[in-house]
């Protein structure tokens, strides 16, 4: 099956567009509790447990999860990324494997295949610097999976990059050194990136208007989410940002279509390790804190967005 007709089926079965981000963090602020770390003591297995009991509690209430690979090498372990990825599967869970990978040829094809092979994910995170060369492996030989270009991402410095304006100069005389000015249409980068998605996209299997291929665009940056939204008409738009980074349900909600469709929200520390900010929770209740934190995105979210 289509990875976007499972997520949107998914979606709608649930009634909800929240990503619960699994980063999973030891011995640092904002962390899985001590009293795992202390029982289970290796990392491989306090990860697994961990994420295993945010899973059994959430899994009713989301679609989707998306583990980010660095916490799993940071702490060799990846045997825990595999088995996790094994359980949210169990518990009709969709996984999108963070892992941003950048390269082209048989690496990229090698990266690919470790992926969705390997790892087991339903889909991933891409950054396209390469271009078309670096997706087309993925587009090739694993076309019902699910991929997020990196677009206008949610960080800070974002703009050193992609805010720059360039212009596509392929069809000028490239004999002529001077440039008119007046005939050159300046796009900043991201714009350009998204338009080269949709073009990327136009010919992959669709369903309910959408393709496998999507974005990644920040809830820290609205303004930029609206714009984009038209330009990516048959992409879902993966939004990171949300929560503890600063992006709020009235900069997420240009991300959705009329029917609420179109965009999943991810929140990672703000789920994960709810039960810090919440008070009448306690370390051991930490899954319980995070379903909490999930009902309320849901009803703030799905009103802003008319999910019904």
């Amino acid at each position: 099956m289509l990875f976007i007709k499972q997520l949107i089926q998914s979606i709608k079965d649930k009634k909800s567009v929240v990503c619960m981000g699994l980063d999973p963090r030891i011995n640092q602020e904002g962390t899985i509790p001590n009293y795992l770390v202390e029982e289970f003591l290796e990392p491989n297995d306090i990860i697994l447990e961990f994420n295993k009991a945010l899973i059994e509690e959430c899994h009713e209430l989301i679609p989707v999860i998306k583990p980010q690979i660095a916490f799993y090498e940071k702490y060799d372990s990846l045997q825990a990324l595999k088995d996790t990825i094994k359980f949210a599967h169990k518990h009709d869970l969709m996984v999108i494997l963070d892992s941003k990978r950048n390269d082209i040829g048989s690496t990229s094809e090698a990266y690919a295949d470790s992926t969705f092979q390997v790892y087991g994910a339903d889909a991933c995170t891409l950054n396209a610097y390469f271009g078309f060369d670096g997706i087309k492996p993925y587009i090739e030989r694993y076309s019902e999976k699910g991929m997020f270009i990196l677009v206008k991402t949610s960080n800070p410095s974002s703009s050193d990059f992609q805010n720059l304006f360039s212009a596509k100069l392929d069809d000028l005389d490239p004999s002529n050194i001077e440039i008119d000015k007046q005939a050159v249409k300046l796009e900043r980068n991201y714009v350009f990136m998204a338009r080269l998605v949709h073009s990327w996209g136009k010919n992959m299997a669709q369903y309910h208007e959408f393709n496998n291929l999507g974005v990644v665009i920040g809830a820290t940056f609205p303004d930029e989410l609206k714009y984009l939204r038209s330009i990516v008409p048959s992409s879902f738009i993966l939004i990171p940002g949300y929560g503890a980074q600063g992006g709020s349900v009235s900069d997420i909600k240009y991300g959705f279509q009329n029917n609420g469709l179109g965009g999943i929200v991810n929140s990672s520390r703000g789920i994960t390790y709810a039960y810090r900010n919440k008070k009448q929770y306690s370390p051991e209740d930490f899954c319980m804190a995070a379903k909490d934190e999930i009902r309320d995105m849901n009803l703030s979210i799905n009103k802003a967005i008319g999910l019904t």
